[in-house]
């Protein structure tokens, strides 16, 4: 069983930038690999950025591609998200992801573990 916990998130205004932090208990994720994904009132839950086991290999979505950006630090259990750039379209709760296998990591279907959420507000 593993326990996601994000925090970080805020209100900003566009243009500002936001930490996102999650932070992993129950079990090591090192061999796994480890997402983002948001969700705005009304709309699906979306991907946003993964990041393999070692940290090697990151992926994402076009539209966050240049202003994001995602790391891990596997001995410390926690994968950040560093939000720049923000715009009022990127409202949404952003959530932590724990992904079985890097071929899926843009497949929301495919997340095993989920962390809570946490609220991002980009005020024009």
């Amino acid at each position: 069983q593993v326990r996601l916990v994000e925090s970080g998130g805020g209100l900003v205004q566009a243009g500002g930038s936001l930490r996102l932090s999650c932070a992993a208990s129950g079990r090591t994720l090192g061999s796994t690999a480890m997402g983002w994904f948001r969700q705005a009132p009304g709309k699906d839950r979306e991907f946003v950025a993964s990041i393999s086991w070692s940290g090697a290999l990151t992926d994402y979505a076009d539209s966050m591609r240049g202003r994001f950006t995602v790391a891990r630090d596997n001995a410390k259990n926690t994968m950040w998200l560093q939000l720049n750039s923000l715009k009022p379209e990127d409202t949404a709760v952003y959530y932590c992801a724990v992904i079985p296998n890097w071929i899926y990591r843009r497949e929301r279907i495919r997340v095993t573990y989920w962390g809570q959420g946490t609220q991002v507000t980009v005020s024009p």
